[in-house]
């Protein structure tokens, strides 16, 4: 191909890109004094404001960046100061460089640099991703869990491994009765488990265990997909999973190979209630069985 064809290639892709995007408006809901939960397209998101300035959870993708900007900026007049990636996802990470060059600070577990720094390939999508940017990349990193304090409401980071991915967080609004949950939680659907990138079934339970542990029958949880959710919503999800990881199991002990697993169809009956355009029945058992055959 020829640097001119390149080129215009390059500005296609780029124009498709931005146009998947026109129809998307961010909505904003108040959850709490100062907290708030955003929605567009892509992962949830979550902001705290106050005199302090803004944190914010997530930022979807590059084509919405100014579109969040605009409504960050009808909830406070102060610039974001922080922005806390939950897992390294695009549709969670894409706003990074933008809100950088704002001067936000992006703050990550240490897996989610060393995984946006590279090139990654997750097989059950079929779907590769170069690496970011360096001006994307989270510049503060932590191992287990981080604290901001900020608001006069302190916001809790906590780490759990082998999740969704090998770098998902969880976040407590404390005072505020809010949790932002990333994608350990799907709310009402089958969840994508990342096992290309370090996810697992057992971690996926345990984290949403430690999610109900540190929430009462009044907390709002913001899940990565799906409507804002309840520990009662998240005990639904655990219950599921269970009984997804039971049934995958049977089909290994029984000694089927993954495509025979799904030709099973071991989870029809969950289907109804569970399985969505991104993740069917047939793509839930293979995730799971990938993931307890390592």
């Amino acid at each position: 191909m020829s640097a001119l064809a390149a080129a215009g290639a390059l500005a296609l892709a780029l124009v498709f890109a931005q146009s998947q995007f026109d129809g998307v408006t961010i909505r904003t809901t108040e959850l709490a004094d100062g907290v708030y939960m955003l929605e567009g397209a892509g992962g949830n998101m979550a902001v705290s404001v106050g005199p302090d300035g803004v944190i914010l959870i997530d930022d979807q993708f590059a084509p919405l960046s100014e579109r969040i900007q605009a409504a960050i900026g009808e909830l406070s007049d102060l610039q974001v100061r922080f922005v806390l990636n939950t897992h390294w996802h695009g549709d969670h990470t894409g706003g990074n460089e933008a809100f950088g060059a704002t001067g936000a600070v992006i703050v990550a577990h240490d897996n989610v640099r060393e995984r946006m720094s590279v090139d990654q390939f997750n097989d059950l999508l079929g779907r590769e991703t170069k690496a970011a940017d360096p001006a994307a990349l989270p510049v503060v990193t932590f191992t287990d869990q981080v604290t901001f304090h900020l608001n006069g409401r302190p916001v809790e980071v906590v780490h759990v491994p082998a999740a969704h991915t090998d770098g998902d967080s969880i976040v407590r609004f404390v005072g505020s009765n809010v949790v932002h949950a990333g994608d350990v939680f799907f709310s009402g659907r089958f969840p994508l488990i990342d096992v290309d990138s370090g996810g697992s079934i057992d971690g996926m339970i345990e984290a949403l265990e430690m999610i109900v542990a540190m929430s009462g029958p009044e907390t709002k949880i913001i899940a990565g997909h799906g409507p804002l959710g309840s520990a009662a919503d998240v005990l639904s999800s655990i219950d599921m999973l269970k009984t997804v990881r039971a049934r995958v199991q049977a089909r290994i002990d029984a000694g089927d190979t993954e495509d025979e697993a799904v030709a099973a169809a071991p989870l029809k009956d969950l289907e109804a209630e569970w399985a969505w355009r991104f993740i069917s029945g047939d793509r839930m058992v293979r995730s799971v069985y990938r993931s307890l055959t390592g």
